[in-house]
C-alpha cells in the first residue's frame, strides 16, 4: 500500500512534467511556430485550431496547478486526455513514424497517472 509521502511525491512529479508539456506544447501552438504549423498542416487540422488549442492548454495548466475547483480540475483532465489521444490517433491516421508518437503518448501517460494520483490522495487521510 502507498504512502501518503510516496502518493504525494508520485502526484507532484507527474503533475508537474504534465504542466510543463502542455505549457510548453500550448505556447508552442498560440505563438503558431513553424514547425507546429506544418505538422498540423500535415494532419489536415486547419493553423486557427492551434491557437484554441494551445490557450486550451495553457488555461488548463493554470486549473491543475491552483487549489480548489475540483469540477474545472476534472474537465482540464479531460480535456488534456482528449487532446492528446486524439492526436495518437490523428498521427495514426496520417501513418506517420513512431517517434511522432512519443510526445502524445507521454502526455497522455503523465495525464493519466497525475489524474490517478490526485484522486488517491483525496482517498488517504491525510493529517497535514
Amino acid at each position: 500500500m502507498a504512502t501518503i509521502k510516496s502518493t504525494k511525491i508520485i502526484y507532484w512529479i507527474t503533475t508537474i512534467w504534465l504542466s510543463l508539456g502542455m505549457l510548453s506544447t500550448g505556447i508552442v501552438q498560440v505563438l503558431k511556430i513553424k514547425d507546429e504549423v506544418a505538422m498540423f498542416t500535415h494532419l489536415g487540422y486547419p493553423s486557427y485550431l492551434l491557437t484554441i488549442l494551445g490557450i486550451w492548454k495553457i488555461l488548463g495548466v493554470i486549473v491543475i496547478l491552483i487549489p480548489r475547483f475540483p469540477i474545472l480540475k476534472e474537465w482540464a483532465y479531460a480535456g488534456f486526455f482528449f487532446t492528446m489521444s486524439g492526436a495518437i490517433f490523428s498521427h495514426l491516421a496520417t501513418s506517420d513514424n513512431s517517434k511522432d508518437f512519443f510526445g502524445p503518448t507521454l502526455l497522455l501517460t503523465l495525464t493519466l497517472l497525475s489524474w490517478y494520483f490526485r484522486h488517491q490522495l483525496k482517498k488517504l487521510p491525510i493529517n497535514n
